[in-house]
């Protein structure tokens, strides 16, 4: 949505255009293999009570969704305590979806960070780091988004645990994200992209929308993290 060169947020910074990172949350949106989708029940009517309310019932990480720490890591902060100073930072893209196009098991790799600083820099200090595979588009085949194989196995892009390593050992970031179901590849059973994020402190965001109109470097993104007591996560508008 463009609002004009002129507009400035109160932190000073100018905008010319807003991205809506957050896909519209509903009981068809798929969900990790195993969880089950949210329920929506209309309570209250306008026709009947002369107000409208809906009654919500769904998992944590669902939909436009973010990962605490205290998700993986034992005593890890809950999203409720995180520091809302780390949901205002740079945003960094990093581009896979053309390997990802024909490799659903494709991984951001430290090799993928480096060739993108090689073009635009070092990633600045307290960034958000986003993977853009292009999974999206397969949200219309809710089946294939998950893309289960025989064996009940997810297949979907995610982040390496080198890469992560790399990030959290080398550079100074507040968290990661894709836009697909996990922060992890899918096959993955140990996830360690995870782990290695978490235990550093990070967020992750999972089922980012939009991100290939956002240039991979130059943004800034700003995260409406979840606030319920000892959460492990919970929805976004990102």
């Amino acid at each position: 949505t463009p609002v004009g060169p002129s507009a400035v947020y109160s932190t000073g910074v100018p905008v010319s255009r807003i991205h809506d990172l957050t896909h519209v949350l509903s009981p068809d949106f798929p969900v990790f293999a195993g969880d089950d989708p949210m329920e929506i029940e209309q309570i209250v009517t306008i026709e009947e009570n002369g107000y409208s309310k809906y009654w919500l019932s769904l998992d944590e990480h669902t939909g436009t969704h973010m990962d605490a720490p205290a998700h993986f890591i034992p005593g890890g902060v809950t999203a409720d305590k995180i520091d809302p100073s780390v949901f205002f930072a740079p945003l960094c893209v990093i581009d896979i979806s053309e390997r990802a196009a024909n490799d659903p098991d494709a991984e951001v790799t430290d090799g993928d960070i480096a060739e993108w600083e090689a073009i635009h820099g070092t990633i600045p200090d307290r960034a958000f780091v986003a993977m853009y595979s292009g999974w999206e588009s397969r949200l219309s085949d809710p089946a294939s988004y998950v893309n289960l194989d025989a064996d009940g196995v997810q297949h979907y892009p995610g982040w390496s645990a080198q890469a992560v390593a790399f990030l959290t050992g080398e550079r100074t970031v507040v968290g990661i994200g894709v836009d697909t179901l996990s922060l992890d590849p899918g096959p993955s059973t140990d996830f360690m992209a995870h782990v290695n994020a978490l235990q550093a402190g990070l967020y992750g965001l999972e089922n980012l929308a939009n991100l290939g109109s956002v240039p991979p470097v130059g943004t800034m993104i700003v995260v409406g993290g979840p606030k319920h007591v000892n959460a492990t996560g919970g929805p976004e508008r990102v």
